[in-house]
């Protein structure tokens, strides 16, 4: 069998295909340098007429899309937003390898030359091919629902600064989070949509109203800017943490963002890692809003594939204890330390069925960003990304861009 990061100009899996909600029990995908050839029924696949190289896959394999991942600070012990370009680049390597194929890097809030830094050093390796773009978690957030976001740093909206990271991002700045309540928070998504970047409410102590106005003028922005598919959907950063509880007589943005991912207005993130969000609460979202409305994130830091120990996020100290990041300053969650195929197991583990775990981590992200024809599906034509797996998903091999980085 050809080794990990070898060139490969043919390959065919078989194996049960989960692909936009959907699956095939006895399925192929052929790759075909780096693009997907066919994937479909094994019946209707002519093996002799392809002549490819079979990945020799367990029995009861599973193939899966390439993951994409909308909400990620690193991995392997490096910190996307220290914009330290060797650990980054064992981060991203790190992350393709485990079956995130496609993903964005995501900054915290920090000092406006840091988040400059930042913005600088992905746009370049968005260049490469190594991400999909930037997504800004900040600086323009709540105080009062900082959770692991230095409060040192926050600011209300500055138009100017945020046109400054705009034009460093060079047009790869997909995504950033924002306090809607924030005085200038509508002329910042007014910005925002201006130049194709999705606003993503989140980090807010906003009450119901506010949210809903933010969310109807970020989707009528988008609509109005010419975006196709989902990408003219504004997005919530990781629903329930980093905003007030859902409660009866003080709904808050929780019941807001749930009623417009009901209406197909919004996309919500779910962290379904098992810390974040209770399994009952990710079953609860996934029956009230659909998995085409929800976007699985990992919100994952440099711990993810490492073990306890000390680490950075951004400008903050964390301590991981049993796969749990919190600060050392408050003690308030500080991101994730599973990847998402982790994620995609212990969203499944909870009771979804696992065509829409798979869609909630593939084919919505990738509309989110306006790649659904590129990445995210399972369909000829697309790029060659593979996942494969065992039948309780576990990692089998990654394919990426028709290169094999994770052999059987």
């Amino acid at each position: 069998m050809t080794s990990p990061d070898s060139g490969q100009a043919r390959l065919v899996a078989r194996g049960r295909i989960v692909s936009d909600g959907e699956a095939i029990d006895d399925g192929v995908v052929a790759l075909e340098g780096d693009r997907i050839a066919y994937a479909g029924a094994a019946a209707d696949f002519d093996a002799a007429a392809f002549d490819g190289d079979a990945l020799p896959l367990p029995e009861d394999a599973v193939l899966l899309p390439g993951l994409v991942d909308i909400h990620c600070h690193g991995a392997a012990g490096a910190d996307f937003p220290s914009a330290d370009e060797e650990g980054s680049r064992r981060a991203i390597d790190f992350l393709h390898r485990a079956g995130t194929t496609s993903l964005l890097a995501s900054l915290v809030t920090a000092a406006p030359e840091d988040l400059l830094r930042g913005v600088r050093l992905f746009a370049r390796l968005d260049g490469e091919g190594l991400v999909e773009g930037i997504h800004l978690e900040g600086p323009f957030l709540s105080h009062a629902r900082c959770g692991a976001q230095n409060p040192a740093f926050l600011l209300e909206p500055d138009l100017a600064l945020a046109e400054e990271l705009i034009e460093a991002a060079e047009g790869n700045l997909e995504t950033m989070t924002y306090a809607p309540e924030l005085p200038g928070a509508a002329e910042l998504v007014d910005l925002l949509t201006a130049h194709g970047v999705t606003p993503s409410l989140g980090h807010t102590d906003c009450d119901d109203a506010t949210a809903a106005a933010s969310l109807e003028q970020a989707l009528d922005e988008l609509i109005e800017g010419g975006f196709d598919g989902q990408a003219s959907v504004p997005t919530v950063t990781h629903l329930f943490n980093g905003m007030p509880s859902l409660h009866h007589r003080a709904p808050g943005p929780v019941a807001a963002c749930l009623r417009a991912a009901a209406a197909g207005r919004a996309v919500v993130e779910l962290v379904a890692d098992g810390v974040h969000l209770d399994p009952a609460t990710v079953r609860t979202v996934f029956a009230l809003v659909g998995d085409s409305n929800i976007a699985l994130v990992t919100d994952s830091m440099a711990a993810a594939g490492l073990s306890d120990g000390h680490y950075m996020l951004g400008p903050s100290p964390v301590t991981v204890r049993n796969g749990v990041a919190t600060l050392d300053a408050t003690g308030s969650i500080a991101g994730g330390t599973a990847t998402l195929l982790d994620v995609v197991r212990r969203t499944a583990d909870a009771g979804i069925p696992l065509a829409s775990a798979v869609k909630s981590a593939t084919a919505v992200p990738a509309a989110v960003l306006g790649r659904s024809d590129e990445f995210g599906s399972l369909r000829r034509g697309l790029r060659a990304d593979l996942v494969a797996t065992d039948s309780r998903l576990g990692l089998v091999a990654v394919v990426r861009d028709g290169r094999l980085l994770t052999a059987p």
